[in-house]
């Protein structure tokens, strides 16, 4: 008999059948099973950590420690009967990437890394893709529909079109087992990137340009985004936080939301006053209704296919051009229809009726099967869910069959469409969120790297790539628009920072039974905290010194500090510094 003991204090007993059960008989590999047994319980004292013992004070891998030794695989003939004997080594999402890798792959592991790279790569695709096709386009109908002026949309909805992976993806961490160290790495570690990279580049634009921005609107961004790193230092410092001071950390963005809404309706006032006084009647014009489209997916703009897709100019491109855009489009339909069948969507250039049905009737069912993935759902509760998915399924299916046209979206109950696009894009929003965090898991498991560093560089440079392309962009643009641009690179973060982690941390604590949320024993996030204060305090003092002018200094000068904070991250010097 072969006893097995994990660190989660699971006992496993193997029986053979037959009278092999004897002492002294030997394994395959030619270990005996009381050398197993011994080796078991010296790994299970070995590798627990004690009170007394910081060893594993910074780990923030779901998986138990132990799966960090399936490479060793000590005792065990190959690394696939590590994770058979390892059942708790198992990743937490749809797919299980380390058991994929080690045994599914065989001798083909090379093969493995690749499908996990593509993989990963998809992840990422899709989730700044959903940001831009699905959820920005609910945001900005939704804010059609409700008439909510340019000012309040673009404090509150705008934002949140713009960060939803970031935000989302912090989620799916905090909610995770012992993965709130990815998602507080993730978010932090894209702030430092777009404050220092994204305003480096954008400076190095548009130096000797001689273009400014505005004072004020800097001045304020900064300070409260200096306001909420100190808030959330406070919180790390002490080590949990509860429902009511996570609430109080959100409530940091409201004040700012409000400041710039008020900021932003005295100004348009007294601009309509010096109209009305210096210029004919009929020479005032309107102040827009609303935001310019293109700003509702501005940071996720190049991972959108409608903008290309619909484009005037399709005409006048190659045919070599046309021909990789058909085979890209071939390609994304594993990816997209899915995300079609189960999202509604509204938009003139993409309704179609047969997938408007099918997201009425298959949107429920995807919620119910999500629902019967639970862990502490029991098997009852998943057939009531099955069968409340299925009937709203059946109704809502039947409803938009009759109520719709096959050459124009809806114009009656638009409102439920668009609400129901808003909730099925944060359902994929968490889903890919989550698998994308449970596939950073298993790279640090397989490549023995603390999966906190993965999320600040991989998941966080994924994630800013957008911030990277349209911020400069428009910064080359000019005038206003270098404006938004510098902007984006603080407001962006700074919503990320207090939306992103204070919802994770509402959620975290209000999931907890004590209503509590133990924030991951993680040193290295005051260093990263304070590199991302240092490069706000630089660009406070460039800035300002310069007539409000970016220049070659503030932009070296970020990109410099950057690469500094990424070695000290990357080399291990950290260790000396939470020692």
């Amino acid at each position: 008999m072969v006893i097995l003991l994990s660190n989660r204090g699971g006992l496993i007993a193997n029986i053979p059948d037959s009278g092999s059960w004897e002492l002294g008989a030997i394994s395959s590999n030619g270990v005996s099973r009381v050398e197993l047994v011994r080796r078991q319980m010296t790994e299970l004292y070995a590798n627990s950590p004690s009170p007394s013992s910081g060893n594993w004070t910074h780990d923030t891998n779901s998986l138990p420690h132990e799966c960090r030794d399936v490479i060793d695989h000590k005792g065990y003939a190959n690394q696939c009967a590590f994770l058979k004997a390892n059942p708790q080594c198992f990743s937490d999402g749809f797919f299980d990437y380390v058991h994929f890798l080690y045994c599914d792959c065989g001798n083909f592991r090379w093969l493995g890394f690749l499908v996990l790279g593509i993989w990963l790569a998809a992840l990422f695709y899709l989730l700044g893709n959903t940001a831009a096709d699905y959820f920005c386009r609910s945001l900005e109908k939704l804010s059609s529909l409700l008439k909510l002026p340019p000012t309040v949309a673009g404090v509150a909805l705008l934002p949140l079109g713009n960060g939803a992976p970031d935000v989302f993806a912090s989620i799916a961490a905090f909610l995770g087992e012992n993965q709130g160290g990815v998602g507080l790495n993730s978010v932090l570690g894209g702030a430092v990137f777009v404050t220092s990279v994204v305003v480096g580049a954008v400076s190095l634009c548009v130096a000797g340009k001689e273009v400014q921005i505005d004072r004020r609107c800097f001045v304020r961004d900064i300070c409260f985004f200096l306001v909420a790193l100190f808030s959330l230092l406070t919180i790390l410092m002490v080590g949990r936080v509860t429902v009511t001071a996570a609430i109080a950390f959100v409530f940091i963005y409201v004040v700012y939301a409000f400041f710039v809404a008020a900021n932003e309706l005295l100004r348009k006032h007294a601009q309509s006053s010096l109209l009305e006084v210096d210029t004919e009647r009929n020479a005032i014009h309107d102040l827009p209704p609303s935001l310019p489209s293109w700003m509702w997916a501005s940071n996720v703009a190049i991972f959108s296919n409608y903008s290309s897709k619909y484009n005037s100019m399709d005409e006048e491109r190659s045919p070599c051009s046309l021909s990789y855009s058909r085979l890209f489009s071939i390609m994304e339909m594993p990816l997209t229809i899915p995300r079609r069948l189960t999202i509604p969507l509204v938009d003139d250039e993409t309704w179609s009726k047969p997938y408007a049905v099918s997201s009425a009737a298959l949107a429920p069912l995807l919620m119910a099967y999500l629902w019967s993935t639970q862990v502490d759902i029991s098997p009852s509760s998943k057939i009531v869910g099955y069968i409340i998915g299925i009937s709203l399924g059946c109704t809502f299916g039947i409803l938009a069959y009759q109520q719709t046209l096959p050459d124009r979206p809806p114009r009656t109950f638009i409102l439920a469409w668009v609400l129901g696009g808003f909730v099925m894009s944060i359902v994929w929003f968490y889903m890919i969120a989550n698998e994308l965090v449970s596939l950073l898991v298993a790279f640090g498991t397989i490549l023995r790297i603390n999966p906190s560093i993965l999320g600040l560089t991989v998941l966080a440079w994924g994630n800013s790539m957008g911030d990277l392309v349209s911020n400069v962009a428009l910064a080359m643009n000019g005038g206003d628009s270098l404006q938004i641009a510098m902007s984006g690179c603080y407001a962006g973060p700074m919503f990320n920072t207090l939306i992103g982690l204070g919802a994770s941390m509402v959620l975290g604590a209000w999931s907890r039974s004590n209503g509590t949320y133990e924030i991951p024993h993680d040193g290295t996030l005051f260093l990263t905290i304070g590199f991302l204060v240092s490069g706000l305090l630089w660009a406070l003092v460039v800035l300002p010194r310069n007539d409000m002018r970016p220049n070659m200094t503030l932009g070296f000068g970020l990109i410099v500090m950057y690469l500094v904070f990424l070695t000290v991250r990357l080399t291990g010097v950290t260790s000396f510094v939470v020692t």
